[in-house]
């Protein structure tokens, strides 16, 4: 599906009766063009028969469908603006097992943005080879940002990585978190062990990997739990406070008495920013 064009790899329009041996190879494909071409891709339906095997299915722009957010709570993050673009391509399942290309539809009604595609969610992926750099010089504590560039030497320009810097900062600190080990991890254990029985009210929590190292951590004493029951109307969370030598994010919850002065609630450490650690975070905090 792809041609060689002045050293470079030009992946073909879908076109009708093109045909694949999987449902992956369909949604690589469809990635690759949208990706050269600049937009997004996202599953828009799909149908099973009855031995549960996909017999058709749609992927579409990210940009299709008509939903506006209509939400007026600020705490909650607003979800993409779709602007109703039909740019799709349709897939059977052919009578030999191979899926085929039915219905094909390349005009958006949008700016397309090949140099920017990069950044679009289905496009963004860290590959091995750069997390080897990543982490290689991460070791003798090079700055991130040298880090980063050095990948984008390596890539030669930025148009060429499929990683943003954002993405490496998160991934050098979870790498950074798992060089705590064992023995640090089993240190903290301890201590919250020793402090919980000589506290009952003392609560902690700590989460860990397929190998049993640390990648965040939670913790709240009888004080600060019994400050929350009376003072806990409005709780702050901050992650920008600072980072211990492991680069995990320190994250208090602070709240205010009727003195007007400010309470620690519960703290942790986090070992990133995305979303899935802050609701790991958040839901033990509140469970506290």
């Amino acid at each position: 599906m792809e041609q060689n064009v002045g050293n470079k790899d030009v992946v073909e329009e879908p076109r009708v009766g093109m045909s694949f041996s999987s449902v992956e190879e369909v949604r690589a494909y469809y990635t690759s063009y949208a990706k050269q071409v600049g937009f997004g891709v996202t599953k828009r339906s799909s149908k099973m028969g009855d031995d549960r095997k996909i017999r058709y299915f749609t992927l579409a722009c990210v940009c299709q469908g008509t939903s506006v957010s209509t939400t007026s709570n600020i705490l909650k993050p607003r979800p993409m603006e779709h602007n109703g673009c039909k740019a799709k391509i349709n897939a059977i399942l052919g009578s030999e097992g191979e899926f085929c290309l039915t219905h094909v539809v390349l005009e958006h009604n949008h700016t397309l943005s090949p140099g920017k595609a990069r950044y679009i969610r289905c496009h963004k992926r860290l590959d091995e080879s750069s997390k080897r750099r990543l982490e290689y010089n991460d070791m003798p504590g090079i700055q991130l940002s040298k880090n980063y560039s050095s990948c984008v030497v390596e890539a030669g320009g930025y148009e060429n990585l499929t990683f943003g810097e954002r993405d490496a900062r998160n991934y050098i600190r979870e790498v950074r978190l798992l060089r705590l080990g064992l023995g640090g991890a089993e240190a903290l254990q301890n201590y919250f062990t020793r402090m919980q029985s000589q506290n009952d009210g003392f609560f902690y929590i700590m989460d860990v990997d397929d190998e049993t190292r640390l990648r965040n951590v939670f913790w709240a004493d009888a004080r600060s739990r019994a400050a929350y029951e009376s003072f806990g109307d409005v709780i702050t969370f901050d992650t920008t406070y600072l980072t211990n030598a492991y680069k995990m994010s320190f994250a208090p919850f602070v709240g205010v008495n009727h003195h007007s002065q400010s309470i620690l609630v519960g703290c942790g450490l986090i070992s990133g920013e995305d979303m899935d650690i802050f609701v790991w975070f958040l839901n033990h905090g509140l469970n506290a």
